[in-house]
């Protein structure tokens, strides 16, 4: 993969955590956005994803991109869905990843993975990577409360460059629907990753 195709490209994971509509809505934007997008998906996020979208994701990555594409209307090489365990997929290794990770909506147990650098799956693998190569690394923690374990897990990656951005829409919006919430979250991820928006505007700024 070649530098000019880095600069926009990026790795989106879902994790089993519930908060699959902030995932869809940001794969939705980055491919508006014209990024390639290397996705990854636990087997317990598509659990999640049937339970709460109704979108039911093949276990095979073919399939599972077929789908994806057909639902985003977007470009087959926008999107690369890789297997949990793709070991030659690029975001596994540090001289070909994309420099920016999202992980979305981020389970504790990910976190916790992450914190320690298990690399049992690809996801946690990729996350790894892109820590060790001093990239940015988001991860959109969905979980309440927090247990001391878990703040002492995302304490450890806050100190190692990570940014924790639990999923906690704000309000000063003035949200009309559950997507106005989405989007709050969206829109924030987005500004973070450097990536123009125009989903929600930014505080003392007019619509």
């Amino acid at each position: 993969m070649n530098s000019v195709v880095r600069e926009k490209a990026i790795t989106l994971a879902w994790t089993g955590a519930s908060g699959a509509p902030y995932g869809l809505r940001l794969l939705h934007c980055l491919l508006a956005a014209d990024y390639q997008v290397y996705l990854l998906i636990s087997s317990a996020a598509r659990v999640v994803l049937a339970t709460e979208h109704g979108l039911q994701l093949s276990a095979a990555p073919e399939k599972a991109h077929r789908t994806l594409v057909e639902h985003f209307q977007c470009r087959d090489e926008q999107l690369i869905v890789c297997g949990k365990e793709d070991w030659f997929s690029p975001v596994a290794s540090g001289s070909s990843a994309p420099k920016q990770m999202v992980v979305c909506p981020c389970s504790a147990g990910s976190v916790a993975s992450i914190a320690y650098g298990m690399s049992d799956n690809l996801i946690e693998r990729a996350a790894d990577v892109v820590i060790k190569e001093r990239g940015q690394l988001l991860l959109v923690v969905r979980e309440s409360p927090f247990s001391t374990v878990h703040l002492e897990n995302m304490l450890k990656l806050s100190q190692a460059g990570v940014t924790i951005m639990p999923a906690a829409p704000g309000f000063y919006h003035q949200p009309q629907s559950i997507e106005d919430l989405i989007d709050f979250m969206v829109a924030r991820i987005l500004d973070h990753l450097g990536i123009e928006q125009t989903v929600v505007p930014r505080w003392g700024y007019q619509a």
